[in-house]
């Protein structure tokens, strides 16, 4: 019998797959960061998923049948030669622990903004909530199911990641509660307010684009990059903002590593970061009052 066949027929529980693809994926040194940060978290989201088991509950010992151990060998495999994130290969990606379709018509989401939004819902109750560069909808799914009051509108200006949007709106029966808008930020809202926006827009600077790991690359462009800096977005956001917030409505915004260029540029401004166990510095909250 062939070396390469025994090696394979070898791999039959859950820990065997786990460690095969631990394997596979130092060695091809594959990058992270799209639900998982490390080869073993990578391995064990896609033999569980594959096998549709809990993700929160690993049983190593577990045998695979010969149609699973084909399925999860082949993802595992997949994962190596095409450098597709894990999120992209399952079609589903988690926020705050649920479950949003996602392929590669939208980023996959992984912003802070889910955490800080269930801590948000112990200071205020919005009554109209604006999610602005919705993506795959995840955030403003999140938030109607935190304000199940409050009436929710999200806008992109991709009409694919839009129609992601709307699978993920159905899939949570949230079709009357959640508006779908296309359109470049706020153009498509006219004179609409909110008590509360959200947004996590494309903030990759320049320098950064040109050095992205190929799992990044199979996201959209158009998701990422926004200018030299990568706060041109953001800019446009604050500038526009205070004419969609009602007068005690405020602004919840994700920037990644922009808060030094931000706190010199708008020293007028002041900014609140909100911490979360895995982000320090990235998400700030400014009032219409504070922006006006």
């Amino acid at each position: 019998m062939p070396k390469k066949l025994k090696k394979e027929n070898a791999l039959l529980t859950v820990e065997d797959f786990i460690r095969y693809g631990v394997r596979c994926f130092n060695k091809a040194k594959l990058s992270y960061g799209h639900g998982t940060d490390n080869a073993f978290d990578e391995a064990a989201w896609l033999v569980l998923e594959t096998m549709r088991l809990p993700v929160d509950r690993l049983e190593p010992q577990l045998r695979l049948t010969e149609d699973e151990r084909k399925a999860v060998k082949t993802i595992i495999d997949k994962r190596v030669k095409t450098r597709k994130p894990a999120a992209y290969l399952l079609n589903k990606a988690y926020i705050h622990g649920l479950p949003f379709y996602v392929d590669e018509r939208v980023i996959v989401p992984r912003s802070f903004i889910g955490d800080l939004l269930v801590a948000f819902d112990l200071m205020r109750k919005p009554k109209t909530v604006l999610d602005l560069c919705t993506g795959s909808g995840c955030l403003a799914i999140l938030a109607a199911q935190v304000f199940p009051s409050a009436a929710v509108d999200a806008v992109d200006l991709s009409a694919g990641a839009l129609e992601v949007a709307k699978r993920n709106v159905g899939d949570y029966g949230l079709k009357k509660k959640v508006h779908l808008f296309k359109g470049d930020l706020f153009k498509p809202l006219k004179n609409k307010k909110y008590d509360l926006i959200i947004t996590n827009p494309p903030y990759v600077d320049a320098k950064a684009m040109k050095k992205l790991p190929p799992e990044y690359r199979h996201e959209p462009k158009m998701a990422l990059a926004s200018g030299k800096d990568g706060l041109d977005i953001v800019r446009q956001i604050l500038k526009e903002a205070p004419e969609h917030l009602t007068p005690k409505g405020g602004l919840l915004c994700e920037v990644g590593r922009g808060r030094e260029i931000l706190e010199e540029e708008y020293p007028a401004l002041p900014f609140l970061w909100l911490d979360t166990e895995l982000s320090e510095g990235e998400v700030f909250w400014l009032t219409r009052e504070q922006l006006v």
